[in-house]
């Protein structure tokens, strides 16, 4: 079973690396002082104090290192957070969308969830609306036979993500907490509506016989 989806979190062992987006082990450590240019020129390198508020974690899957500050938690490398990767079947302009807002998310939630609605809208235009209005546009899914919880989360970044936009009853001038959520949503959306209708598709065309589609063909087609 696929291992679900770990946020990253100043000295947790485990979570899904924001660099290579695979769940993996992570070693954390303190920075030590070295002489910059002894190092460069290829001196006898001698590690000196440790640099206590500079915090590095390494991943045993990517072998590369994301840095935090230890006083307030934060990750300073890479600058797109903790939020995942774009699901990879979204359309290129999706993802490129999504992947905007998870390069800004750290410095404005605000911004990430005004992005992450646009994304929303853009996928239901992808599925067949107009994407003009996008409450509009959720409605006629519905109708189409949408799952309510989906809907729930369509309209969750929808109104967050308007309201980012235009302040209203959801503060989010610092909530990132929010903001990473939404990322997750649009994900689940995605996969619900795009992949996995996407793979049933896939393995329909690859797997059952045209004598047994035309079988399917008559049999759907009686009246």
């Amino acid at each position: 079973m696929q291992q679900p989806y770990t946020q990253i979190e100043f000295a947790k062992s485990a979570f899904n690396c924001p660099l290579c987006n695979a769940y993996s082990e992570h070693q954390w450590s303190f920075a030590k002082k070295v002489d910059y240019h002894t190092a460069i020129y290829g001196g006898n390198v001698v590690p000196t104090d440790f640099i206590e508020e500079l915090v590095f974690s390494y991943c045993i899957h990517c072998k590369e290192h994301t840095v935090w500050k230890k006083s307030s938690k934060t990750l300073l490398y890479p600058n797109s957070g903790t939020a995942p990767l774009a699901n990879s079947d979204m359309p290129e302009d999706i993802q490129l969308d999504f992947n905007e807002a998870r390069s800004i998310v750290e410095l404005s939630p605000r911004g990430a969830s005004a992005l992450l609605r646009l994304v929303v809208q853009k996928i239901c235009k992808h599925l067949g609306e107009k994407g003009e209005n996008i409450n509009t546009d959720i409605g006629n899914l519905v109708k189409k036979g949408l799952p309510e919880k989906m809907q729930r989360a369509l309209d969750s970044v929808r109104v967050i993500g308007n309201n980012a936009v235009h302040p209203g009853s959801i503060d989010l001038s610092d909530d990132r907490e929010t903001a990473y959520k939404l990322f997750a949503f649009v994900n689940i959306i995605a996969d619900l509506l795009i992949t996995q209708p996407k793979q049933i598709d896939e393995f329909y065309e690859s797997k059952i016989t045209t004598g047994a589609k035309e079988a399917i063909e008559r049999r759907d087609n009686k009246t």
